[in-house]
């Protein structure tokens, strides 16, 4: 059975095949696992935009009635909550989240809107890192070694004003059909019809965010675009310490998800916020498995992988000590200690 779920991957693929390890499942199991459900896709899809309604609207009238720190405050909890885009759309770009396309394709549509993601782009550029994760030229989504060190945090995780100017340059580089880089130029090339569809997903997103500026100014409704349009600016914290865990200080060029991917648990409020993205070393192991399918999984195979950090605080001890050891030495990877070898020396 088919175990990778994507749209088509760009036309020049790289002709190396990876043989990746899976831990074996029951056949019965595996079948349940793949199952696509409309009602727990509306739960996800639906119950996550309808977070972002309930910060968005307490926000909007606490502008109006309420001190202007109750206020900030309200609007960064928004923006917490709002950071996630990235990861609704990665889920639904799967096409797994709804048994029904047209749903997936609607939410995608939304999130990535939302978020001023080109989904275009990501698919294209995700559908290789599945399949060649962290072997360097093939995927260059993720590129190892990561530095990252606490100044990030304070940077992009509280306010992050230059985030508007490099979105919007961005946005309008690709609306212009201006791709750089030799990942965007490998998986868009010149000349190429894949081009269109990020072009004009970019003027979507430029068409959309404008209008919105001026309704906002046409009824005075200031906070309409602070709340929308520069939502990812603010708040980004959450989302920094979740979704930069999954391949840090791990090992590139091996054929075992167990090895170069992390997973670890988190409480089910910022799980679901996550979109149940802590479980990486299952959602790359099986990547047509729905997010919600996840956990379920790995209670099936964690007898197969290394012991999981318990929470974020643990994940980034874990984390810290291999970034730690990385100043010295800028070769060195961590090797996951899986069942039935040997733990490595320190």
């Amino acid at each position: 059975m088919e175990t990778e779920a994507f749209i088509q991957e760009p036309a020049a693929a790289p002709p190396r095949p990876i043989s990746w390890y899976r831990t074996p499942i029951d056949s019965g199991e595996f079948k349940k696992l793949h199952e696509k459900s409309d009602v727990f896709g509306w739960l996800q899809s639906l119950g996550y935009l309808g977070v972002l309604v309930l910060t968005g609207s307490t926000a909007f009238y606490a502008a109006e009635h309420w001190p202007w720190w109750v206020t900030m405050a309200l609007l960064f909890l928004h923006g917490t909550c709002f950071a996630f885009q990235i990861n609704a759309v990665h889920e639904l770009c799967h096409n797994t989240v709804f048994k029904t396309k047209l749903l997936n394709a609607l939410f995608l549509r939304i999130f990535a809107f939302l978020g001023w993601i080109n989904f275009e782009m990501f698919q294209a550029s995700h559908a290789r890192h599945h399949r060649y994760t962290l072997h360097a030229p093939d995927d260059l989504e993720v590129v190892l070694p990561i530095k990252l060190i606490i100044v990030h945090v304070f940077k992009t995780g509280f306010i992050n004003p230059m985030w508007v100017w490099w979105t919007l340059k961005q946005t309008v580089r690709i609306a212009y059909g201006r791709f750089e880089g030799n990942w965007e130029l490998a998986l868009f090339p010149e000349g190429g019809p894949e081009r269109r569809a990020p072009m004009n997903w970019a003027r979507t997103l430029l068409a959309g965010h404008g209008l919105i500026l001026l309704l906002s100014i046409w009824f005075h409704l200031w906070m309409l675009p602070v709340l929308i349009t520069l939502a990812p600016c603010y708040g980004s914290w959450l989302f920094f310490f979740c979704n930069n865990t999954q391949h840090v200080g791990l090992q590139d060029d091996v054929s075992d998800f167990r090895l170069c991917c992390r997973t670890f648990t988190l409480n089910p409020v910022v799980q679901f916020l996550y979109w149940h993205m802590n479980y990486h070393i299952e959602h790359h192991m099986y990547a047509a498995v729905p997010c919600y399918n996840l956990g379920r999984l790995h209670r099936l195979i964690k007898h197969d992988l290394a012991p999981c950090p318990k929470g974020i605080v643990a994940t980034w001890r874990e984390i810290a000590a291999i970034l730690k050891i990385q100043e010295t030495d800028p070769g060195y990877q961590h090797v996951a200690p899986l069942p039935g070898t040997r733990p490595a020396a320190a």
